[in-house]
C-alpha cells in the first residue's frame, strides 16, 4: 500500500480493512462530535436537538450522540429498543410515523417517553384508549401538522401536499371539541416537518418561521398551552459537485431569531430540531477493496467487493441521472487522478454503480476505495439480501481505536431463518 494511504485518527485505513475485512461502513466519531458541537454552540438554548434514527440506527452512534447532548426521534419498536440501550432517557425521546401499531403505542406509553406524535385524530383516540387500558392518566401527545402553507428547496417534500403524514391543518382548527374531552392524554404541543436536504438556508429559516407561526395560532384555537413543539429539521449535505452546502452560520441566525420571538411568547416551551442526516453523513466512510481492474469498449470498470447492495443513496437519491458521491482512494490518499473508472460492486445488475466516471489514482486490485459522506442511510436504505451477500461490518473510531459495531453478516445468519420443506412428504 502507498505511504499516502488514509488514517482515521492515526489508524491507517488498510489496518482497519485487514482487522475488520470488507466491505465496511467506517465511522470517525472525531467528526461527529465536531458537527453535532458546532450546531449546538451556535443554537439558541431553547432548541434541543433530537438525533433521528432512520439516518443512521447503529446503537453506538445513537449511544455517542447521546452522550453529547442529542435527544431521539424514533419510529419503530427496535428503535425504542435502540435508544433505551444506548441510554438516552425517556424523557429526550419522541415516537412518531404515520403508521404506528397498537403494541408500538403501548410501549411508549409503558417507556414514559417524553412524547407520541400522532398523525391522525384517530391516533389520538387510540393513544386515549390504550392509556386508560394500562392505568395511565398523563401521556403526553404532539399533533403533526401538515401544514397548508408550502416550502421549496427541499429534496424530498413531506408536508404542505397531500400526505400520509400529519393532520391537515384545517382539520386540527376544527378539533378543540376531542381535545378538550380527552381524560388520560394530554396534547401539549405541535410537530411539522416540511421536508428534508434543504440547502438553502432561507428555505429553512422560512419553514421555522411558519410552523411556529401556526403552533402559536392553532394553540389559541384549541386552548392549549404549548409545552412542546418540534419544528422539524431537514438540513441537507451537498453530496454532488453542483451542489453548494448549506450556509449553517445564515440558517442557524434566522433560526435562532424565530425563536426568540416564539420564546417571548411562551418561554417555558421546548423546541426541538431534529436532525438525521447532516449530523452523521459526514462522518462516514464506505470502504470497499477493488477485486478487478478491467476496460470495456474503452471504459475502465474497478469492480469491487461492495456496491449499491450496501449503499443504495450512492446511486443518486432516487435521480434519473446519475450523481455521484465524493470517491476517493483511500490506498493512495492524495495522489493525483490518473485515470478515469467507473466503480462497481459484485452484483449481477447493470444498475450495479456506485461511481461513475470517476477521476482516480491509477487503480490497482487490493486498493481501497471510499465513498465519502455515507454515514447517513448507508445499510438500512439498501437491498443487503441480494445476491444474498449480506450486510457488512460496521466499524466506529473513538478515542484512537477501531471499535467493530456491527458485525457483519455470516451465511449462517442468512440460513439459519429458512425453513425446507420436506417435498418427499405428500
Amino acid at each position: 500500500m502507498s505511504s499516502r494511504e488514509l488514517h482515521v485518527q492515526g489508524i491507517p485505513v488498510s489496518r482497519i480493512a485487514e482487522e475488520f475485512g470488507t466491505p465496511l461502513f467506517l465511522y470517525d466519531a472525531d467528526v461527529l462530535h465536531s458537527v453535532y458541537t458546532s450546531l449546538r454552540e451556535r443554537l439558541h438554548p431553547a432548541v434541543d436537538i433530537f438525533y433521528s434514527l432512520k439516518a443512521n440506527p447503529n446503537i453506538s452512534v445513537c449511544g455517542y450522540l447521546a452522550s453529547l447532548g442529542a435527544g431521539a426521534e424514533i419510529s419503530s419498536m427496535v428503535e425504542l429498543m435502540t435508544v433505551r440501550r444506548a441510554g438516552i432517557a425517556p424523557e429526550n425521546v419522541i415516537f412518531l410515523g404515520p403508521g404506528k401499531t397498537r403494541a408500538e403505542l403501548e410501549a411508549c406509553v409503558t417507556a414514559g417517553i417524553h412524547a407520541v406524535v400522532c398523525e391522525s385524530l384517530e391516533e389520538v383516540r387510540l393513544l386515549e384508549e390504550i392509556a386508560a387500558g394500562l392505568g395511565r392518566d398523563d401521556v403526553t401527545a404532539l399533533l403533526r401538522i401538515n401544514p397548508d402553507f408550502h416550502t421549496k428547496g427541499s429534496g424530498l417534500a413531506m408536508g404542505g401536499k397531500p400526505r400520509q403524514f400529519g393532520i391537515d391543518a384545517d382539520t386540527l382548527r376544527g378539533s378543540r371539541e376531542l381535545i378538550a374531552s380527552l381524560r388520560r392524554v394530554r396534547v401539549r404541543g405541535f410537530h411539522a416537518y416540511m421536508g428534508t436536504r434543504f440547502l438553502n438556508a432561507d428555505d429553512l429559516v422560512h419553514n421555522t418561521r411558519e410552523i411556529l407561526a401556526l403552533a402559536a395560532e392553532l394553540s389559541e384555537r384549541l386552548g392549549i398551552v404549548p409545552e412542546t413543539v418540534d419544528f422539524g429539521g431537514g438540513f441537507g449535505i451537498a453530496y454532488f459537485d453542483n451542489e453548494k452546502s448549506l450556509d449553517i452560520e445564515t440558517t442557524v441566525a434566522g433560526i435562532n431569531e424565530a425563536v426568540a420571538a416564539f420564546t417571548a411568547t411562551y418561554p417555558r416551551c421546548r423546541l426541538i430540531n431534529e436532525l438525521g442526516r447532516y449530523l452523521v453523513a459526514a462522518c462516514g466512510t464506505y470502504v470497499v477493496r477493488a477485486l478487478y481492474v478491467k476496460e470495456s469498449l474503452g471504459e475502465k470498470f474497478v469492480i469491487a467487493d461492495g456496491g449499491t447492495n450496501h449503499h443504495m443513496a450512492a446511486v443518486g437519491i432516487g435521480s434519473f441521472v446519475k450523481r455521484n458521491f465524493p470517491i476517493r482512494s483511500l490506498s493512495r490518499h492524495g495522489d493525483e487522478a490518473a485515470g478515469t473508472y467507473t466503480v462497481t460492486g459484485p452484483l449481477c445488475t447493470p444498475n450495479d454503480v456506485i461511481g461513475k466516471k470517476v477521476q482516480l489514482p491509477r487503480v490497482e486490485p487490493g486498493d481501497l476505495i471510499g465513498v465519502e459522506l455515507s454515514g447517513a442511510y448507508g445499510p438500512t436504505a439498501s437491498p443487503g439480501l441480494f445476491l444474498s451477500h449480506g450486510f457488512p461490518a460496521e466499524v466506529l473510531v473513538h478515542g484512537g481505536k477501531a471499535h467493530l459495531v456491527r458485525e457483519r453478516d455470516r451465511k449462517e445468519d442468512l440460513l439459519d431463518k429458512q425453513r425446507l420443506v420436506d417435498f418427499t412428504r405428500h
